[in-house]
């Protein structure tokens, strides 16, 4: 008897084990269904040069009341140099890491520098519960000449994940590191995926991500020379994916993906601004948006610092689909 009672309690456990297991697409493999941290906060995203991110992101830096901890790449620009100063003068606890080609642009004691490759990100935590990322560097061009993203995002989770990398730089350790504490978060309904390269492997991410697309397919690429990442775009291409995007002219070279993409008759265009389109940004079935400081690059995959975020969310989605239509335009006045 009591075997019998043995088997169906092991048949019952088993059954709700595989109930918590997604099939979906699997091919001899098993793979657990998502799990998100709940998170409560908000987004707001800001488009360079048309949208003030220079106001944007000082206000946000001026809103710390006992940290700031900063990521970037290029500090040139004066009035970001200003607030951080004025926020150490003040007492607050205030770190910066930056690229070392660029530390002699804000040399102080509270600023340590890598030392070799690059140190790309472009992120800042506030009192340890919101943050900043995006593609803009904070210089005169990355607000005011270059195309640019920069979000402003309310949320402890991802604040803990991002000062966690922090922590990382500030002791020394750059292109390594431990993996994401949290991933996948829902911040009020919002499922939001967050990875720091290396360790991370973005590259395969952003690779997962553009295989599930339906749809439709929207890139800005300042750097596209990723052969993984190509090969997905061209494979969603033979499945009937529409493909449409704008590239950084100055970076189409022979590494890149451009000329593989256009021989295939996609609708690319090369930028048309005087400067940098320097947005990397995929848009999936106009409701993904992945964003970052990471270029589809191999370094931006495996030599770099940086960081990505996966956005589901239709609402963002349509507004970076609103920002591509315009550097489309402008990519188009160029041509013609």
């Amino acid at each position: 008897m009591r075997r019998y009672v043995l088997l169906i309690v092991i048949i019952l456990l088993g059954f709700s084990y595989y109930q918590d297991l997604d099939f979906s697409g699997m091919t001899g493999s098993i793979v657990a269904s998502e799990s998100y941290v709940q998170d409560q906060g908000s987004i707001q995203v800001y488009f360079c040069p048309r949208e003030g991110c220079e106001t944007a992101f000082t206000n946000f830096i001026s809103t710390a009341e006992e940290s700031v901890h900063c990521a970037l790449f290029d500090i040139g620009l004066p009035s970001v140099q200003e607030v951080l100063l004025s926020k150490e003068r003040q007492g607050l606890d205030v770190k910066v890491v930056t690229d070392n080609d660029y530390i002699h642009k804000f040399t102080y004691d509270f600023v340590r520098e890598d030392s070799w490759g690059l140190m790309h990100d472009k992120f800042c935590i506030i009192d340890g519960k919101k943050i900043s990322t995006g593609s803009m560097n904070p210089t005169n061009n990355g607000v005011d000449k270059n195309n640019n993203n920069l979000l402003l995002i309310d949320s402890k989770t991802l604040a803990q994940n991002y000062d966690a990398e922090f922590q990382e730089m500030w002791d020394g350790d750059f292109k390594k590191g431990e993996p994401v504490q949290n991933p996948s978060v829902k911040l009020d309904g919002v499922k939001i995926e967050n990875y720091f390269c290396p360790e991370d492997h973005c590259a395969a991410h952003i690779k997962e991500e553009l295989q599930k697309a339906e749809t439709s397919i929207h890139l800005l690429t300042f750097s596209f020379t990723n052969d993984g990442i190509g090969d997905m775009i061209l494979l969603k291409h033979r499945d009937g994916i529409l493909i449409r995007g704008v590239m950084e002219a100055r970076q189409v070279t022979d590494d890149s993906e451009y000329d593989r993409i256009i021989y295939q008759d996609m609708d690319v265009l090369k930028d048309g601004n005087p400067n940098n389109m320097h947005h990397k940004v995929f848009i999936i079935d106009g409701k993904t948006v992945i964003t970052g400081s990471m270029n589809p690059t191999g370094s931006g995959d495996e030599r770099n610092d940086e960081n990505i975020l996966i956005i589901h969310d239709e609402k963002i989605a349509q507004r970076f689909l609103q920002e591509f239509e315009y550097v489309y335009k402008e990519a188009e006045g160029k041509q013609n």
